[in-house]
């Protein structure tokens, strides 16, 4: 009776490991909203590997997920007769996953571009490029942060109310690069709560309803230089900086509209010398 008690013992401890095993492997895998957002986003246009054509830049662990930055880079090869006509950021676990499009102008030679977003959930995020030959290429980088789209306001609401709108632009030249070059940066700063909808009010404890600059341009005379179609996922008090080559245009002129109808406008003057 022992024996047999000892045997069934020794059947047991062996069957445990082999039943994980079945566990494991019946577990269904990890669910990748990636196809079903290429389909929405892109109307399940084929997409090609975008290694030498766009690259993306942003922290594998973000320190506060409201604010994660992140770097677009176009890469075309010299000679290359095509050209970037829009980049689309796509956050995948977010809410509302496109994070922006950025339509570059045909004659603007942006190469670069930065900004800040919210970051929900570990995810993986997408940049896909846009070329003149009608062809999308993507690449993606994962990044770990969560709870950025809920993430209280950084400011409270009458300070937020008071700079609504107000746009600040800078010129300066590109860092590392020698004069000759001729790329210059920019960068366009809006004081704009860009509420997600998903931050709750710490005194009524009701959400707060989404509010968000969803349109921006950016001309150089009258010649569009850049323009984003943004979102829920671009963080509190848009900025957005951008390389370009300057074209001989006198001024920069900004327009950002936001969902309750806003306009806010500014003009500067075009910077040409190092700074």
């Amino acid at each position: 009776m022992l024996a047999f008690n000892l045997l069934r013992a020794v059947a047991f401890v062996i069957a445990i490991p082999a039943g994980l095993q079945l566990a494991l492997a019946a577990a269904p895998e990890p669910y990748d909203p990636w196809p079903g957002l290429v389909q929405d986003i892109f109307n399940s246009r084929p997409m090609q590997d975008g290694a030498g054509i766009i690259a993306i830049e942003m922290p594998t662990r973000a320190e506060d997920a409201a604010i994660v930055p992140v770097t677009l880079r176009t890469t075309l090869p010299p000679g290359d007769s095509r050209h970037v006509r829009a980049i689309t950021l796509v956050i995948d676990q977010n809410p509302a996953p496109m994070a922006g499009r950025f339509e570059l102008g045909p004659n603007s030679t942006v190469s670069e571009i930065s900004t800040r977003v919210r970051v929900n959930n570990y995810t993986d995020v997408h940049a896909v490029a846009e070329l003149s030959d009608g062809q999308l290429y993507m690449t993606k980088i994962y990044v770990k942060a969560s709870g950025g789209c809920s993430a209280p306001a950084a400011k409270n609401a009458e300070d937020a109310k008071g700079k609504l709108g107000q746009i600040r632009f800078r010129q300066f030249a590109k860092s590392g690069d020698s004069p000759s070059s001729g790329t210059r940066e920019a960068q366009v700063m809006i004081g704009h709560p860009n509420n997600s909808g998903l931050q709750m009010d710490q005194i009524t404890h009701l959400y707060v309803p989404p509010f968000f600059v969803n349109e921006l341009r950016v001309w150089q005379d009258d010649s569009l230089v850049l323009a984003l179609e943004g979102g829920i996922s671009i963080s509190e008090d848009p900025n957005i900086r951008f390389t370009y080559v300057p074209q001989g245009g006198k001024r920069f002129r900004v327009e950002a509209k936001d969902t309750e109808g806003h306009i806010f406008q500014g003009e500067w003057k075009a910077e040409t010398s190092g700074m």
